[in-house]
């Protein structure tokens, strides 16, 4: 009796489509991040996972816009190597070149993301407007009568790219491919690269999956506007990344 056709074991690369797995195939890393110590356990069906489902599968559907992000001219640094009050955070920006960016916020490189977005301006474009000089990405929500939700756990924002409108962002729980991202960054807490993907797999003619990551300030002004500074090691020049969010 013939033997039937041994079926290829799946496996899914990181931000990509599933491949079949050869012999030479690069074992997926265990996820050994640990629970952000504000993190609240959240039930997968709760009505507030179910939203950001909707809300983010409705974000899909829609075209990534390329905002001219350009240097602004004058004006004051917005950071040095601190902000008074601020809360330090490792912050992640990654993704594939030609797709929209994400942004993993973290404790520390080796904790779960306490959040995570995904914004309408392709990860090429906003990395390369980044080496440049200056970029100001405002999320701004519309403000409700007597809101309880932290403005970090509403679910979309107008996105501003140096003032122009550059379509939306969109909050989402982090998936497997995401956690792999930040399992193989786990021992990184500065710097920029494109992270290994072997040939054939994942990219789905996408490009190089890169990312860059530094310390952050956290800084909240009030219940209704959160800010995140990209800090510069021993206050040298670099990119620098203001992120606003606020309540209009």
């Amino acid at each position: 009796m013939a033997t039937p056709p041994l079926t290829p074991r799946m496996l899914i690369s990181p931000l990509g489509s599933p491949r079949a797995k050869k012999s030479t195939a690069t074992v997926m890393p265990e996820i050994t991040l640990e629970q952000p110590s504000s993190k609240t356990n959240k039930s997968p069906g709760s009505k507030s996972t179910k939203l950001f489902r909707r809300v983010r599968s409705a974000f899909r559907s829609l075209p990534i816009m390329s905002p001219m992000c350009k240097l602004p001219m004058g004006g004051a640094r917005l950071h040095e190597n601190h902000v008074h009050g601020g809360t330090r955070v490792t912050g992640t920006l990654f993704g594939y070149r030609k797709t929209r960016v994400n942004l993993a916020v973290q404790e520390n490189p080796r904790s779960l993301p306490i959040l995570l977005l995904e914004l309408a301006i392709p990860t090429g474009k906003l990395l390369q407007d980044l080496g440049v000089g200056l970029v100001r990405i405002a999320l701004e929500c519309e403000k409700k009568p007597s809101e309880k939700t932290k403005i970090v756990d509403e679910p979309i924002w107008a996105l501003y790219c140096n003032g122009k409108k550059s379509g939306y962002g969109v909050k989402r729980e982090p998936t497997e491919e995401d956690l792999v991202v930040m399992q193989m960054l786990h021992a990184v807490s500065m710097g920029a690269g494109v992270l290994p993907v072997t040939s054939g797999g994942g990219g789905g003619g996408e490009g190089d999956l890169t990312y860059m990551r530094a310390h952050f300030e956290r800084v909240i002004g009030s219940r209704d506007s959160e800010t995140y500074y990209m800090m510069n090691p021993d206050g040298n020049s670099g990119p620098e990344l203001s992120i606003f969010f606020v309540r209009v």
